[in-house]
């Protein structure tokens, strides 16, 4: 708490506001953003690695959350104070942090992605004009992974640091969901690019991550947690069991679609992938927000939550895909 203590005697009004629009890169919707910009427009791959790598952490993060069942840091001391702005978004317990896990989850794994061979040999190119053409493509191509890798590693330092900024988690809580998510980008990776030679490998993947959320949904609903537990925080970790069981059934089930019947691909014009990317992020937030009202209408809550994520990412993974051979259709860009 010391630390948080020195932070909040540090807090003025520009960096608050800096901070406050940082720490949203650690939200869920941020994640959703970068997770189908990857899988629409980067890499199909990929887009699955980053999804199972968020997935799988979360349901890590809130297993963890409701075990030690730590209380926030303005619970445990009194006389300190959050940011109130980033109050409603800090739900659950603080230990540990979920914005962080989210955020360099997703770092971590875009990190990886950017280690491959962006650089290629020119050498062999029949005369200089194609040579030099080639050397500045690839010169093109080493700038922008560059600024990326930059962008993931600033992501990966400012968030965590700015959950502790704003008062919402301690050095402890962001360490530890530093190391998780760390931990699975590495981990998964190598199993995922295993997917090129064996096709099973992924859906091995996706059923190791369904049982481990099926397990966390068993802990959460039938531990006999102390009287004294806080039953919003319990609430808030119950959802989660069930949205996170949605998510990784939505993504199976689009899966199996995509390698049976659409096998969608992901290259476009750029100002295709644009308007492709906004469109499908638009129809993708309506579902997630839309729904939830018929379907709490018409089934229990957590049933209803369960069913809203899976079908937003079903339809990221599989309906929205069947759009893409007209976007990538647009001649934008293409000389004549």
């Amino acid at each position: 708490m010391n630390f948080l203590r020195f932070l909040e005697s540090m807090r003025t009004p520009l960096v608050t506001a800096f901070m406050s629009l940082i720490t949203y890169c650690g939200s869920e919707v941020f994640f959703i953003a970068v997770a189908v910009t990857i899988f629409w427009c980067v890499s199909k791959r990929d887009g699955y690695y980053v999804m199972i790598v968020g997935f799988l952490g979360s349901t890590i993060n809130q297993f963890l959350k409701l075990w030690f069942r730590i209380p926030r840091p303005w619970i445990l001391d009194p006389d300190f104070t959050v940011v109130e702005s980033a109050r409603p978004a800090a739900t659950g317990y603080s230990f540990p942090s979920g914005h962080t896990q989210n955020i360099v989850g997703t770092t971590a794994c875009v990190l990886l992605m950017t280690i491959s061979g962006f650089s290629r040999r020119t050498s062999s190119a029949p005369d200089n004009s194609l040579r030099s053409a080639a050397v500045q493509s690839a010169s093109r191509r080493f700038s922008g992974v560059l600024c990326v890798r930059i962008a993931a590693v600033a992501l990966m330092i400012l968030v965590p640091f700015s959950r502790m900024y704003l008062g919402c988690h301690t050095p402890l809580d962001v360490s530890v969901s530093f190391v998780i998510a760390l931990f699975l980008a590495v981990t998964i990776r190598p199993l995922v690019l295993k997917n090129e030679k064996n096709p099973w490998f992924l859906w091995i993947v996706l059923a190791v991550s369904m049982a481990i959320a099926l397990l966390y949904w068993a802990f959460v609903t039938f531990y006999p947690f102390p009287a004294d537990v806080d039953l919003a925080n319990l609430s808030s970790g119950v959802k989660n069991s069930y949205k996170l069981i949605g998510c990784i059934a939505g993504l199976a089930a689009a899966k199996a679609l995509d390698d049976r019947y659409i096998h969608f691909e992901v290259e476009a014009p750029w100002q295709a992938q644009v308007l492709k990317t906004g469109l499908g992020l638009l129809f993708v937030l309506a579902i997630m927000t839309g729904l939830k009202a018929p379907l709490q209408a018409v089934f229990p809550v957590y049933m209803a939550t369960t069913i809203r994520y899976s079908l937003v990412v079903f339809f990221a993974g599989a309906v929205w895909p069947l759009t893409f051979p007209w976007f990538a259709g647009l001649n934008w860009g293409r000389n004549n």
